[in-house]
């Protein structure tokens, strides 16, 4: 599965949490916050999962320590599967 996430369209950690919930198709029961990222991406959705997140570096400017934290999200999810050993893995990238 790939999840694309464009930054020219995030202002707010919310708008990245509904664009998120929008590529998955999970809107409506998606809880927009941290907790909610973590345990979608850490149990809910099947393997392999790439996460693309186009102009990271705008997004970066808008959200500020918001950006920070989800990407720190993302790190703890990547590297939870690599110690679990799977071979099919969650995999991000900020473009």
């Amino acid at each position: 599965m790939e999840i694309l996430i464009d930054g020219d369209a995030l202002e707010t950690a919310s708008d990245f949490h509904r664009a998120f919930a929008s590529a998955l198709g999970i809107e409506s029961f998606y809880g927009e916050n941290l907790h909610a990222l973590w345990d979608v991406l850490s149990a809910s959705i099947e393997r392999p999962v790439t996460l693309t997140w186009k102009r990271s570096d705008k997004s970066k400017q808008a959200l500020g320590a918001d950006f920070d934290a989800i990407v720190d999200v993302l790190r703890r999810v990547e590297l939870q599967d690599e110690k679990f050993g799977w071979a099919d893995r969650f995999s991000f990238a900020l473009e």
